[in-house]
């Protein structure tokens, strides 16, 4: 069995709020997906796997396309959801990095807002490993977008964070525009590992994936977000963060966060992008 790192450990707290993550958690956009699949080249009846798909944000949006799809989710309350939510794929409880999975079987392999809470010892070589020749890794997740109509929000809320709970917001993933993003992959493009640590400022480059993948590339779907200070809450309650913190600063900043919306007298906007991270499987012989 893979080895866990402490900072890792903190993905277990989505199952234990596995109905909020199910109602709070956004699906990804149908064009972002249209893109990956043309990307991949794959349609109904291919078969995919799914890394940690949660209570199924992005699971369904790979049955709506025909695809045969076995979903691994480590939480049971998320994978029971699922398994709820949606029929027709083949549900597996279990950490990706302990599954037994057959060698050269997937046409692609899919992971949304979840590849960084693996091991990256483990994770980029298997990844490798399951997929079929020429196969497809596709990793997706949101990140902030920095645009001048919504800085004024983006900066308060991120005030807030800053006050009530410094030690998380030192770690906050930074926003960047979409050219920033797009200069970053370029530089880092050799090696899959190294551009999706740079998407989501997470510890999870390798020297070894370099070899692994290759024609890594980029695709994305701005989008407006426009939330009330309870639905913002709902949210975070469902980011690990949030748990790390006492529980006077979560109430504090929930507070805030309705101060926010009341001052500003509208939904509280923020910039956000789908993005999706592609790579091919290199030959491997």
């Amino acid at each position: 069995m893979a080895s866990e790192a402490p900072a890792r450990s903190y993905g277990k707290v989505f199952d234990e709020v596995a109905a909020e993550y199910d109602r709070a958690r956004p699906a990804y956009p149908d064009q972002l997906i249209d893109h990956t699949c043309q990307v991949a080249a794959i349609g109904s009846g291919d078969r995919v796997l799914e890394v940690g798909c949660g209570s199924g944000q992005l699971t369904r949006s790979l049955v709506a396309r025909g695809l045969a799809v076995t979903a691994l989710e480590p939480g049971r309350r998320l994978i029971s959801l699922a398994e709820r939510n949606l029929e027709g794929p083949e549900f597996v409880n279990a950490r990706f990095e302990d599954a037994p999975l057959p060698r050269g079987h997937f046409k692609a392999v899919f992971s949304a807002s979840a590849f960084h809470w693996l091991d990256p010892e483990v994770s980029w070589q298997k990844a490798a490993r399951v997929l079929a020749p020429g196969g497809t890794l596709a990793l997706i997740q949101y990140c902030g977008l920095r645009e001048q109509h919504t800085l004024g929000d983006a900066e308060a809320v991120l005030s807030a964070l800053a006050r009530i709970a410094p030690e998380i917001a030192a770690d906050w993933p930074p926003t960047r525009d979409l050219a920033e993003i797009a200069a970053g992959v370029k530089q880092r493009r050799d090696n899959v590992s190294e551009v999706w640590a740079w998407i989501g400022a997470q510890d999870v480059a390798h020297t070894h994936a370099g070899p692994l993948f290759c024609d890594a590339q980029i695709a994305s779907v701005p989008i407006l977000v426009e939330q009330t200070a309870d639905e913002l809450n709902a949210l975070l309650r469902t980011f690990s963060m949030y748990h790390r913190i006492s529980a006077d600063q979560r109430q504090a900043l929930e507070r805030e966060n309705v101060a926010i919306h009341e001052r500003l007298g509208r939904p509280i906007r923020s910039s956000a992008v789908a993005v999706v991270v592609t790579a091919r499987r290199a030959d491997l012989s």
